[in-house]
């Protein structure tokens, strides 16, 4: 059986992009939030979002905090212990397609601004390691 985890969301950074190294490969995370409102209440949901190799890389170079995007992946949870050996759960999007939607002058690095957005690992090399 085939199951379907694919989630989509559209928000602002709420923080600059990071990178690091895992196995060889670059991940870089950022936190993505999206409002939401209904008649009687308004809020914020908060999305860690992981985009790995040159996804990620391309992501670092063009976005920072504050920066509209779109985000297309799948939802994974991480079980770990903390240093007081609680285990604890994080949950986080694994982005497979990501699209800038500012315009230059909207909150992306504006040096850097790419002439067409990047959207997807597809718009890359064919060398991605996995």
């Amino acid at each position: 059986m085939n199951d379907l985890n694919q989630t989509q969301i559209i928000g602002r950074l709420g923080k600059d992009p990071e990178t690091r190294i895992v196995s060889d490969t670059s991940v870089t995370g950022f936190s993505v939030a999206c409002g939401w409102k209904t008649k009687s209440k308004e809020g914020t949901e908060w999305f860690n979002v992981e985009a790995w190799g040159k996804l990620g890389e391309v992501c670092a170079q063009y976005i920072a905090k504050g920066s509209k995007v779109f985000v297309q992946g799948s939802i994974r949870t991480d079980k770990y212990t903390d240093k007081d050996g609680i285990e604890r759960y994080r949950t986080k999007l694994i982005a497979d397609k990501v699209q800038f939607l500012d315009s230059k002058s909207d909150g992306a690095k504006p040096q850097q601004q790419p002439q067409q957005p990047v959207q997807s690992v597809d718009d890359l090399t064919d060398d991605i390691p996995f």
